[in-house]
């Protein structure tokens, strides 16, 4: 089904407006911040590899926790003080981080990952976190959207979608059996925003799924359990179908290979000049029942393809995805989507290990 003109401009509104709508409402609560610094402020030193003395109102510093595995795993969702320091090793020795305000001394790199982590897993008010660390709400702000823009660009660097080769040779032993040729898993999720003031912005936004006002991303997953990849946010009024068109998905799939996907994701069209299947239920078509061996195949399909639901209930753990997305944040939306999925990704796996 070709999608028609009026709704591609509809939905022009609904790519741009997560960016928009986001700045429209936060627009008075910025007007009063600080612009001491004159352009953007530059971390020193060489890329993640600046440290500084403990400031001395900072009640929490991510060193105290190297024997807390279970405070890591609270404020972070990471296991170990070690595979906190394994991510943050991953981001050093690339480039400075340009913040979005002045430069920020008063913290340490490894602390200042630590508030970002910890805001994105706990959705904590700036407020409380400026208590925590001893800087002012600004500086939390400030910290917080220089880090995940800078992360985003960072590990958007990384190519995670894994080759033909490496697909087979981690796929589970079901996937081998019942679905060999599956290279991802696909399924949308969706975040609450606030309603926004501007109409458009509003019509773009809605979801009638959700009944509210969001913004929707794409998930990737591959068999082995590892999130490939995620679509930029859309608003909520975009289709399934709308989003896998503006995706790498068909770009990224080779002949012979298999998606699986929910009935919503009616796509196949799209697919096959390339030689890849869409593997979903069945549909009833007007029949008032399906065969038998039918609805046991779409019952082995969907014990499958609940790997997809459990990688994105994985990234929901991460509160600022799962509660109502702050008005200054939806014009990160996309970038806070694609580091809770890639810190996802550092997380032990949800595919049992063979035995």
């Amino acid at each position: 089904m070709v999608v028609s003109k009026g709704s591609r401009n509809t939905d022009s509104v609904a790519v741009n407006c997560v960016k928009n709508v986001g700045k429209v409402e936060a627009c008075a609560s910025e007007k009063g911040k600080s612009t001491a610094a004159k352009g953007e402020g530059v971390s020193s030193g060489k890329g993640f590899r600046h440290r500084i003395s403990k400031n001395p109102k900072q009640k929490y510093d991510i060193h105290d926790y190297k024997d807390r595995p279970d405070g890591v795993r609270y404020y972070t969702g990471l296991e170990t003080y070690h595979k906190f320091m394994f991510v943050f090793q991953s981001l050093t020795d690339i480039f400075p981080i340009s913040y979005r305000d002045c430069k920020v001394d008063v913290l340490s790199l490894e602390n200042q990952l630590f508030l970002t982590i910890w805001k994105l897993r706990r959705n904590t008010p700036d407020f409380e976190l400026g208590d925590h660390f001893g800087v002012s709400r600004t500086t939390v702000s400030n910290i917080f959207i220089s880090m995940v823009s800078f992360m985003a660009k960072q590990w958007g660097k990384i190519n995670t979608w894994l080759s033909r080769s490496l697909t087979d040779y981690y796929m589970p032993d079901s996937f081998k059996k019942a679905y060999p040729t599956t290279r991802a898993i696909i399924d949308g999720t969706e975040c609450f925003i606030a309603k926004p003031s501007n109409p458009r912005y509003q019509q773009a936004t809605f979801s009638t799924y959700k009944n509210g006002n969001t913004v929707k991303v794409l998930v990737s997953g591959n068999p082995c359990g590892l999130i490939s990849d995620t679509t930029p946010a859309y608003g909520g009024a975009t289709s399934d179908r709308q989003i896998v068109e503006r995706s790498d998905l068909i770009n990224n799939c080779q002949r012979g290979d298999s998606i699986m996907a929910d009935r919503g994701f009616n796509v196949q069209d799209m697919f096959a000049p390339k030689g890849v299947t869409i593997n979903i239920p069945a549909f009833l078509k007007g029949k008032d029942h399906l065969h038998g061996k039918t609805l046991m195949n779409g019952r082995k399909l969907a014990s499958e393809r609940v790997h997809i639901e459990r990688l994105i209930g994985l990234t929901k753990t991460y509160k600022m995805l799962s509660q109502e997305l702050d008005p200054r944040f939806v014009p990160i939306a996309s970038e806070i989507f694609f580091v809770c999925a890639f810190l996802c990704n550092f997380r032990e796996t949800i595919v049992s290990k063979p035995k």
